[in-house]
């Protein structure tokens, strides 16, 4: 095979922190090539560095494309010679149409005139090559995420794409969306398009790559080929962390008491569209010191429930009734439920979670602000004392309090939204995907944490979109599709295929 891609020596270095150190990458032509590390290894600034994030006078060090040095000091000249890139976050409009959206910087014009039948014309054909079937004319958001990253290949694909960039392409999606995904690059591969993937989940980088390269702290561990045997993902785990890791989930020993949160006949409609009853008639609850998991497909309607009970950050005509240790309560809006003792950490840190371009100090204080303020100013020193205890709590690797959460890593970011809502003393937590885009160290963390949080008598609520984490973390299941509980299992009797089956046989 002939090398498409060779990056030689690169590295890049930030104010304070050397981000890659000589890293070397090389990739065939034709091959699926992933790209794995932990959180702060490097891979999206690599990529960066390819794409021309990082024009070529910001790093040191080459990159050679088919063969030619390339100096690229914009995103544009990458995407001429056919190296296109589709970020973690998607970068699409939402009030824009399909069409729009994949021609959009890229427009079908002539004399600065838009060609809109040429335009949904091909739009339609590049639909039909990712297999989406919606009409061109449909606005993005009225798309869900696995249907929102199709439209993101289509406009890679409408740019002549040679070298596809996926950056944690299925972190977003269910089962069914990320298993159609990577069918979709195996295509593109049988129709000579070369990709790099990088991944968090390493059963799918096993399934579907040719070559494996692994960096850890900045530097290149190694590359070789995947042989697609069962011990890949073991060999992958142990280059990424520097050791073995023989438990992927920490032990568990749980001690659960009584009843803590009971949610009874709840009811939810769209927030937009109130003829759409999406939450039916939910009963579920949770017991102190015990984590309760919630599985099923993306749609199922998970997030809307957490949410609704959360102070009903989600949904209208409302209805039903949630107990706190037996006793009725009005959560009426979020600052009831965060007084009653409620918190939700949410499945979108960055957009939801987070204050991205403030401290790590303001971030862990900013729920319960009344513990660090005389009500009207706020006191520096109360803010100091609470940001060093949760920074040393959960291990938030930082150069100090004051560092902007911006510049964490996703699992560090993910440890501050998770040390903000215990600073508001909560009595359960919902934990919406809390490990979603993390790697496999940091999720080992969160888990211990939130063993810990179950042993100080807590009651868990853990929404995943992984079954294997629901298996290895949760005492008790339940099991959402179509926005009903349509099954619950004790762990002892749960896997994957009875969770599976549940769903599949409470559809229509």
């Amino acid at each position: 095979m002939t090398a498409i891609l060779e990056m030689r020596n690169i590295t890049k270095t930030f104010p304070g922190v050397k981000a890659l150190s000589d890293v070397n990458l090389t990739v065939e032509e034709g091959e699926i090539h992933a790209l794995v590390g932990e959180n702060g290894a490097g891979k999206s600034t690599l990529m960066k560095v390819l794409s021309g994030v990082y024009p070529h006078n910001q790093f040191e060090g080459d990159i050679l494309y088919r063969g030619a040095p390339q100096k690229f000091a914009r995103i544009a000249d990458s995407e001429e010679k056919g190296i296109i890139i589709i970020h973690q976050e998607l970068a699409l409009v939402p009030l824009l149409s399909i069409a729009e959206n994949i021609f959009l910087g890229n427009e079908t014009a002539t004399k600065g005139i838009i060609d809109w039948n040429e335009a949904h014309r091909r739009a339609a054909e590049l639909l039909a090559k990712v297999g989406l079937s919606e009409a061109t004319t449909t606005k993005i958001t009225n798309l869900g995420t696995g249907k929102q990253q199709l439209v993101e290949i289509a406009k890679a694909l409408s740019k002549e794409v040679e070298l596809l960039i996926l950056d944690e392409p299925t972190s977003s999606l269910n089962e069914t969306d990320s298993q159609a995904l990577l069918e979709l690059m195996l295509e593109f591969k049988r129709q000579g398009i070369t990709s790099i993937l990088i991944s968090h989940k390493l059963n799918e980088v096993a399934q579907v790559a040719d070559t494996i390269t692994v960096l850890r702290d900045g530097k290149t561990v190694r590359s070789f080929p995947c042989d697609k045997s069962p011990e890949v993902e073991n060999l992958i785990i142990k280059d990424m962390v520097g050791r073995e890791l023989t438990n992927r989930f920490p032990p568990r020993d749980a001690e659960i008491g009584g009843m803590m949160m009971e949610v009874s006949d709840w009811n939810v409609y769209h927030h937009l569209h109130s003829d759409r009853h999406l939450i039916r008639d939910v009963n579920l609850n949770v017991r102190a010191g015990e984590i309760v998991g919630i599985a099923g497909l993306m749609g199922a309607g998970r997030t809307e429930l957490a949410m609704s009970v959360f102070g009903r950050s989600y949904g209208q005509k409302i209805s039903g009734e949630v107990r706190l240790k037996g006793q009725a309560v009005d959560v009426s809006d979020i600052n009831k439920a965060v007084e009653l003792g409620i918190a939700y950490v949410t499945e979108d840190r960055k957009e939801y979670g987070l204050v991205l371009e403030n401290s790590i100090k303001h971030n862990l204080t900013l729920a319960n602000l009344d513990d660090v303020s005389n009500g009207v100013v706020l006191d520096e020193h109360a803010e100091r004392q609470v940001s060093r205890e949760y920074i040393g709590k959960l291990n938030i690797r930082c150069s100090s309090m004051l560092q902007d959460v911006v510049n964490l890593s996703g699992g560090n970011q993910q440890k501050v939204v998770l040390g903000k809502w215990l600073n508001a003393h909560p009595e359960v937590l919902i934990l919406d995907e809390p490990t979603r885009g993390i790697d496999v160290n940091a999720k080992f963390e969160i888990y211990t944490i939130i063993n810990e949080l179950a042993a100080e008598g807590k009651g868990i609520v853990f929404i995943s979109s992984e079954m294997p984490e629901l298996l290895g973390m949760c005492d008790r299941i339940y099991v959402m599709n179509e926005g009903r509980i349509v099954g619950e299992l004790p762990a002892s009797e749960a896997s994957q295929e009875k969770i599976m089956t549940m769903i599949v046989k409470s559809d229509g």
